[in-house]
């Protein structure tokens, strides 16, 4: 079996759609024999599904993706793990002990493609990481339905930029209202005209969501196997007590207890975005 992972310096990324490259991993009687780092040809979006097909992948953990290449993989003959995130080589491990859960076509973060709501494993109480957009009203809008090419600039309140199409020079791909998109970005896009730019400010409740404190949560680091070796900042993935694998940060620790924070990394965030329409295909 061949197991490919969305790959970006050991981490999963939370982009199928854009990712640069592979980890491919050759598994053999349940076990990673031996693993390597491919690119992707200069191919993106539902090309990749091709591509993996002809490199025999049998199947995908990725971030996040459309219902597009959803659909080109699963056509391809190959399985997908969607919703994944941390670390490409705990996911895989992960993934072969049954421990990993796919949330198939997802959509968080401003577009499909990035991280999943995968996370949203409860354990007690829900991660608070989704923003509702699996129940929330149809979009509406004279673009809901079309396949918009939009660049766009996103920025906290404080101006840090956290991403820009405009700086990896390739506008983003989607099909507004189809719940792709988060939300606020979803609905500005609906009415926009080609050659227009906007800025729009999404409170979280159109983002992300709020942050849930339930989802942060402490135990004693001798309860759980190596966590004395954890870092503050970095994320990881536990198990509930159904036996289901979430990501998690963390938050905070000392000599004998360990926090962790389930939410999404954007939650409770509000986020600016600057959008042009490049064209409705």
């Amino acid at each position: 079996m061949k197991i490919a992972v969305t790959y970006d310096n050991g981490n999963i990324f939370q982009h199928f759609g854009r990712t640069e490259s592979f980890k491919v991993y050759n598994v053999e009687d349940n076990k990673v024999v031996s693993s390597e780092v491919i690119g992707n040809e200069g191919q993106g979006h539902g090309a990749l599904a091709t591509l993996l097909e002809g490199k025999a992948i049998d199947v995908l953990i990725c971030g996040g993706l459309g219902e597009g290449a959803l659909a080109a993989l699963t056509e391809a003959g190959i399985e997908v793990c969607a919703g994944a995130s941390g670390d490409a080589d705990a996911a895989v491990e992960a993934f072969l002990r049954g421990e990993l859960e796919s949330t198939g076509a997802n959509c968080d973060h401003h577009h499909d493609e990035e991280e999943g709501c995968g996370g949203c494993h409860e354990d007690g109480a829900g991660c608070g990481g989704c923003h509702g957009c699996h129940s929330a009203p149809p979009i509406e809008g004279k673009n809901v339905g079309k396949t918009c090419r939009v660049h766009y600039r996103g920025t906290f309140n404080d101006g840090t930029q956290f991403d820009s199409s405009y700086d990896r020079g390739e506008p983003l791909e989607f099909i507004c209202g189809a719940g792709m998109m988060i939300r606020g970005f979803d609905a500005a896009v609906a009415n926009m005209e080609p050659g227009e730019t906007i800025d729009v400010h999404l409170m979280p409740e159109e983002a992300y969501g709020a942050a849930n404190p339930d989802a942060i949560f402490t135990v004693a680091i001798a309860d759980i196997p190596g966590a004395e070796n954890l870092t503050v900042g970095q994320r990881i993935y536990l198990r509930n007590t159904m036996g289901q694998s979430f990501p998690v940060s963390v938050a905070e620790m000392d000599e004998t207890n360990i926090t962790f924070d389930a939410n999404h990394e954007m939650a409770g965030k509000e986020l600016n975005f600057r959008i042009e329409l490049v064209e409705l295909i």
